[in-house]
């Protein structure tokens, strides 16, 4: 297993801490562990409900743009990675909670999209900066957050929305403590874990039946546009800049 991840199993509770310092940023080859632990996790039959956060600054700050500045062509990878994380927490048999705090960046928000059930920190704060960092995807996870035009600003802007902004979007379980965010995340888990696991199985599928549209069709569509944009100049002159801690020109 990665060092980035720990996990543990509990009283049927699943917890799967993401700590890679400094910003919890991802990986080719850890985005597809992670969309691993979670599989093995789901299948689990003494596992009834997940819970997967993180440890640092912040929840997740996407993929590794030093990673791919050196090796645009491992973009392949994260999009593949991105999509079985993204798509094992979605399809996961048994519902998944996602506790985040901090920054929730880029593959962050596909995570907290992707989500049965999400709490957050007061200190949390939600972007896309995708398009500063010369890549598309996330909106079709960041739609399961918020409504459609706020999705579109912030995918234009790349600006920030606070916990509290977000709250009154609905998608919030409920805001804490940073300290007591692991605790109430369990509290959630523990009301889950009680419960038939074969009905909560059931409902989790049945659920995700009734859900508008195929989200995982809806990210892959837009990960094409990832691949298309890797092919203009801009693309690789935003991550240049970011990793140059300098303003892009274009």
């Amino acid at each position: 297993m990665s060092n980035a991840f720990t996990n543990n199993i509990a009283n049927h509770i699943a917890e799967i801490v993401i700590d890679k310092p400094p910003v919890n940023a991802l990986d080719s080859q850890e985005w597809h562990a992670l969309a691993n632990i979670i599989n093995e996790l789901g299948a689990n039959q003494d596992v009834r409900v997940i819970i997967l956060r993180s440890e640092g600054r912040g929840f997740c700050a996407g993929v590794d743009i030093k990673e791919l500045d050196q090796h645009p062509e491992r973009i392949v990878s994260v999009n593949a990675g991105n999509y079985a994380t993204f798509k094992a927490i979605h399809r996961c048999p048994v519902p998944v909670i996602v506790a985040v705090h901090g920054y929730v960046l880029g593959g962050g928000i596909g995570m907290t999209g992707a989500a049965d059930i999400v709490l957050a920190s007061h200190c949390a704060s939600f972007a896309l900066p995708e398009v500063d960092r010369g890549a598309m995807g996330g909106g079709a996870h960041l739609q399961r957050l918020f409504p459609v035009q706020k999705v579109r600003y912030m995918f234009f802007t790349g600006e920030t929305v606070t916990a509290e902004q977000a709250d009154r979007y609905g998608f919030i379980e409920k805001i804490c403590a940073r300290e007591e965010l692991a605790s109430e995340a369990r509290l959630i888990a523990e009301k889950i874990a009680a419960k038939s696991p074969a009905m909560i199985r059931i409902a989790k599928e049945a659920l995700n039946g009734i859900e508008d549209g195929d989200l995982e069709q809806k990210y892959r569509w837009e990960q094409g546009f990832t691949l298309e944009a890797y092919t203009v100049p801009d693309s690789a002159e935003t991550r240049r800049a970011f990793v140059e801690k300098r303003d892009a020109e274009f």
